[in-house]
């Protein structure tokens, strides 16, 4: 219970961390947090990590790295949506990667039980709630909401391969694999598109750290250590309170106060997802730990 505590802590921060950051491109937070993140599990494990990973069957390999292709267009997207739209949309919209698992399982061929689509329909209206509202914001705030609905589906996309991978790898290893191709896809997107990743000021730095503690290890490693030790079910309930958390954090540290009907989403969104977490049938894709 204490990890589930840290773990929703950890996660409920990255936004509002990330949002506050407003002198790191999205790019550079992007590659900075898949760096480190892959430095500190490199550290963690280094005793085998070098036997573990000669030993890594070449379909495994290639999974691994095609999952960190789509996370570096997970914490591109979604980082960059922090930019546009508030804390609390953008973390609702792609929380909503629960949903998009089924979709993609059910696009896989596996079968998914009605119930779960009502959960779906329930989290998309509070999609098109957020969204209505946004829009009569600005232009700006809405293109915010797409980039973190996008985020939401690459996001899914990873969790369906890992999950995958998992079955053949050690964690550390896989996540070391993955993290490590995404910061090397992430450098030469900024190389390329001439993105400032140096020459900070103090306090970016200690967000880019602070997003690499939270975010990474106390929210997302956390959360995978827990699915080996408690029910995907209630880990993936747990991390549904990562919506009002970064929506709180944000109000209060951030002066982000949306208005009430995005909240209306926020509920919904919830309410939605908690219906797809509570009816997965033994056909259905496990429902993983986000990667904020």
């Amino acid at each position: 219970m204490l990890l589930l505590v840290v773990g929703v802590a950890g996660v409920s921060l990255s936004g509002p961390l990330m949002a506050a950051a407003t002198a790191v491109p999205a790019l550079a937070m992007s590659l900075w947090r898949s760096g480190l993140g892959a430095t500190s599990v490199a550290a963690f494990a280094a005793p085998r990590l070098r036997s573990d990973l000669t030993a890594v069957p070449r379909r495994a390999l290639a999974r691994s790295c095609f999952a960190g292709l789509l996370l570096a267009v997970h914490f591109a997207t979604w980082t960059l949506s922090l930019k546009y739209t508030s804390v609390a949309s953008a973390t609702a919209l792609v929380c909503l990667q629960a949903a998009w698992v089924v979709v993609l399982a059910r696009m896989s061929g596996d079968q998914v039980v009605p119930r779960v689509w009502l959960g779906i329909a329930v989290a998309l209206l509070g999609v098109l709630v957020i969204s209505g509202v946004d829009l009569t914001i600005s232009a700006r705030t809405l293109i915010g909401d797409v980039l973190a609905l996008v985020g939401g589906v690459f996001a899914a996309g990873y969790t369906v391969v890992g999950g995958r991978v998992r079955s053949e790898l050690a964690t550390t290893t896989y996540t070391f694999l993955c993290y490590s191709t995404s910061a090397v896809l992430l450098l030469f997107a900024c190389a390329v598109g001439r993105v400032q990743v140096w020459g900070f000021d103090a306090t970016s730095w200690l967000l880019i750290i602070a997003v690499t503690v939270a975010a990474q290890l106390l929210g997302h490693t956390v959360f995978n250590h827990l699915l080996a030790t408690m029910s995907p079910t209630l880990v993936s309930m747990t991390l549904l309170l990562e919506v009002p958390g970064a929506a709180l954090l944000a109000a209060v540290f951030l002066g982000q106060a949306p208005p009430i009907a995005v909240y209306a989403g926020l509920a919904l969104i919830c309410a939605g997802l908690a219906i797809v977490v509570t009816s997965r049938s033994a056909a259905t894709v496990p429902v993983e730990a986000p990667v904020d």
